[in-house]
């Protein structure tokens, strides 16, 4: 996918995107089954799917080679088809790293670690009551992996992956933390739907 590559540009961001969007589509029902909080009502990745397909769909045509409008069209579609709770801090995180990496054609290491962090801070502003054990603490932890390791890796392959693990090990300390979710012994469903996200980006 981004084997040898040090720089992100538009055009394979834009197929990073529609696989994101195929992949949390065909994942739609793992996510929904795993809605118990902060109700049950078995809807979490039906939203996010419906957000982040029709974001998908903008972006796939609109014609630009540079990742940041690419990605500012993404987070305004984002925001106009955000479905529910989860929709809608869904579309927070992706406006956060749009905002993130403003004024760069190409993104690096550096631009995406920035893209992570304003997506955590915008989707933490987004809340009025920020419940960690969801898809907040999974953002945040991703963020801060980032922030700590962007600097070491060789490729963005390689980043992409170690920030994909991250956010796997995040998401599976949802249980702990929240007296919900460790009842009925499922993960965060809003968290699933992103590492779903972040998997159609990494495995394209």
């Amino acid at each position: 996918m981004m084997n040898n590559i040090t720089q992100l540009d538009a055009a394979l961001l834009k197929r990073m995107i529609t696989s994101a969007a195929a992949e949390l589509t065909n994942k739609r029902r793992e996510v929904d089954d795993l809605n118990v909080f902060p109700v049950p009502d078995g809807d979490t990745g039906t939203n996010m799917s419906l957000t982040f397909s029709g974001a998908a769909a903008a972006a796939a045509e609109y014609e630009t080679d540079r990742a940041d409008k690419l990605l500012s069209k993404l987070a305004s579609a984002a925001l106009r088809n955000a479905r529910g709770n989860s929709g809608v801090i869904l579309s927070q995180i992706i406006r956060g790293f749009s905002k993130g990496v403003e004024g760069k054609k190409t993104l690096s290491a550096e631009d995406i670690k920035n893209g992570l962090v304003s997506s955590k801070t915008t989707a933490y502003r987004a809340v009025m009551k920020p419940t960690e054990g969801t898809i907040l603490t999974v953002i945040r932890e991703i963020s801060e992996f980032a922030e700590e390791n962007y600097t070491v890796f060789g490729s963005l392959s390689e980043f992409a992956h170690a920030i994909l693990d991250a956010g796997e090990k995040s998401l599976e300390s949802t249980t702990e933390l929240l007296p919900a979710l460790k009842q009925a012994g499922v993960v965060d469903a809003g968290g699933k739907g992103l590492i779903t996200i972040a998997e159609g980006l990494v495995h394209i």
